[in-house]
């Protein structure tokens, strides 16, 4: 047996957004957000998952969205790849659904509460060892909560979590467990099983369940991450190459700098601050050049002319 992986869009939207998802999803929501309380007993899951219609790799799926109890509406990402500015995103993208809410000339009053529930398969905050962590509105000096109900980030980095099968003990460990591993597990494990919703989960992750569609989709998806990490690990080498040899080369000019000055000072006498200055922005090759010419200088206006001739 074989499962989708739910970290990709396509798999996660598919599992959490599906119009037979609700339980599931009710569940999930309630162990991220609520320590497995069961506070969310109903929900309504907005633009639900639809079978993809093959487009290419552009096309991406977009968040999971849902109206909880009291018309809270929560926005569930999961993502893969650590881009560049992917924090503002999300921080555009919750604000942009609380103010979506109002049409012109409405009141304030009817803006309802929005949470952000990201899922990421990388580090965003290497500070803080806990895999969830919440962020609302604060006073910087005294930490007065601003309208906390009102708006608030949730972050579940899935790299901190190591607590093995055996060791699953609350919902929230569960629902990890299943994010993290399920596409290398063959089977149901007993300790998920157990759960109604997880054990749906499975079945809708389950390839035998998918139509051809759904398969070459899932193929695109997972080509198209693994394309995108291949590029991010080929440019962090090449800017870590690039560092080294300007580091070299850096090094090597900053070793002929504090060579030539040691000889000219033994040679002339003290150099002034300005001397050392201008001797400084000289190329490695001026370095080399004034280094040659030490023995024909005689004092400090001798060095002065010297460097006159390299602007």
């Amino acid at each position: 047996m074989n499962f989708i992986n739910p970290k990709t869009d396509f798999a996660f939207k598919k599992i959490f957004g599906s119009a037979e998802s609700k339980d599931i999803l009710m569940s999930f929501l309630n162990a991220m957000l609520y320590e497995a309380q069961p506070v969310i007993e109903d929900l309504e899951i907005i633009d639900p998952y639809l079978a993809p219609k093959i487009k290419g790799v552009k096309d991406t799926y977009l968040d999971v969205k849902a109206k909880i109890d009291g018309n809270k509406t929560v926005i569930i990402e999961m993502q893969v790849l650590n881009v560049e500015s992917f924090e503002k995103r999300i921080l555009y993208n919750a604000t942009k659904a609380y103010s979506m809410q109002l049409t012109t000339g409405s009141r304030y009053s009817l803006l309802n509460p929005v949470i952000a529930l990201t899922i990421t398969d990388f580090q965003m905050f290497e500070d803080l060892e806990t895999v969830i962590s919440r962020f609302v509105f604060k006073e910087k000096s005294f930490s007065t909560e601003y309208l906390a109900d009102e708006f608030e980030l949730v972050f579940v980095e899935l790299p901190k979590f190591d607590k093995t099968l055996q060791e699953l003990e609350t919902l929230t460990d569960k629902w990890i467990y299943f994010m993290k591993t399920a596409q290398i597990l063959r089977s149901v494990p007993e300790e998920l099983g157990n759960v109604p919703e997880l054990r749906q989960a499975f079945a809708i992750a389950n390839e035998a369940n998918l139509d051809p569609d759904e398969l070459e989709d899932l193929e695109r998806r997972e080509i198209f991450i693994q394309d995108q990490r291949g590029a991010i690990t080929k440019a962090t080498r090449i800017g870590r190459e690039q560092g080294i040899e300007q580091g070299i080369e850096q090094g090597i000019k900053q070793g002929k700098l504090e060579l030539v000055v040691r000889l000219l000072e033994r040679r002339v006498g003290p150099l002034s601050s300005e001397i050392q200055t201008r001797i400084s922005q000289l190329s490695a090759e001026q370095l080399e050049n004034l280094g040659e010419a030490v023995l024909d200088l005689t004092s400090v206006s001798d060095v002065t002319d010297r460097l006159q001739t390299y602007l």
